[in-house]
């Protein structure tokens, strides 16, 4: 194992995806079990995501999920990867976490977006539209005030106030830029486009400005990592999520993930194809000594201190032996 994976950090983020012939309910308890499986392998995070009205995704209320998994763990830190600020008023957020941190002292983060809904309709449910991601900056000031008692209102964010949840922004867009001038951690998610993703993280780390959250740039980069035994398992891995994402940007909706063995005979359009050839394109997968490699090579690329994955796959043991692999790339174990 090289020194610079062995001094990287590895977390990891799960987005309750509904398979095929299974429900929400058993894909909220499958991301419980996997934080439990991930935390007896080393890992340091566990993040779960916000999702509202898709049909492939069960996790619509990630600080409720997030005290499910902390209760049935004991030391790995869990999170949200992130909460979608824009969507809420940022008080209920930062009561949200202080009862979390409350219950779960020193192993809460707090996982900040700025995406709005999918879909207008969502929006629309939601009382949002989307110009309300344009104030994030504004709404991550007002967050963080609510724990350092500096609200002009005169209320208490009870009981956050006073309490330390490590936020992190996850750098979409504008994201790098407003984690820079907030003196916060950053989640960088362009495994796909490493130009970009490097762009990103360059930007960031001029214009980083210290803050009480953080004295230095804090870099997690994001992505998907399948390891399996051969090339070819560690590419099936990756088959349902890339159908899924093609299927969701020609038709509007994510779909419940299907078979890896199934994926190769669904009807795709020539743009569909397009897209799902593109979706299977930049992601590190392979034996464990090819993910080595790669994991070094991006590493030391980006100067990331960490490493979140965010692998989706429709078989469930074929997820948590990659996870056992890339622990054992990654010296955890």
């Amino acid at each position: 194992m090289s020194s610079v994976i062995a001094g990287t950090r590895f977390s990891v983020l799960d987005r309750s995806r509904i398979r095929e012939g299974h429900d929400g309910p058993e894909a909220l308890r499958d991301t419980v079990r996997l934080a439990q499986e991930v935390e007896g392998l080393g890992y340091h995070r566990f993040w779960v995501s916000e999702h509202h009205g898709v049909p492939g995704v069960a996790g619509s209320a990630p600080t409720v999920l997030a005290a499910a998994v902390a209760a049935a763990t004991r030391s790995i830190r869990v999170g949200t990867g992130g909460v979608m600020l824009p969507n809420h008023q940022p008080l209920v957020v930062a009561e949200q976490f202080g009862v979390l941190e409350s219950l779960f002292p020193g192993r809460i983060d707090m996982g900040l977006g700025r995406s709005v809904g999918f879909t207008d309709g969502v929006r629309k449910a939601l009382g949002r539209d989307k110009d309300d991601v344009d104030d994030f900056a504004g709404h991550i000031t007002e967050l963080l005030g609510w724990f350092r008692g500096a609200s002009p209102t005169g209320v208490h964010a009870r009981p956050a106030e006073g309490l330390t949840v490590p936020p992190f922004v996850l750098a979409m867009g504008e994201g790098a830029a407003i984690a820079a001038r907030a003196g916060l951690p950053m989640v960088i998610g362009e495994l796909r486009n490493r130009e970009k993703m490097l762009r990103g993280i360059e930007h960031y780390r001029e214009a980083f400005r210290p803050s009480v959250w953080a004295a230095e740039p804090y870099v997690v980069v994001s992505g998907t990592v399948a390891v399996a035994d051969t090339p070819q398992s560690a590419h099936r891995i990756l088959l349902p999520e890339a159908w899924s994402m093609a299927y969701a940007r020609t038709h509007g909706s994510f779909p419940p993930l299907p078979p890896a063995e199934r994926v190769g005979s669904l009807p795709m359009s020539a743009k569909e194809r397009g897209f799902y050839e593109a979706g299977l394109a930049g992601h590190i997968a392979g034996t464990e000594e090819q993910v080595a490699d790669e994991l070094d090579d991006l590493i030391k690329e980006t100067g990331a201190q960490e490493v979140l994955v965010t692998t989706s796959t429709y078989d469930r043991t074929a997820l948590v032996d990659s996870y056992r692999r890339l622990a054992r790339v990654a010296g955890l174990m």
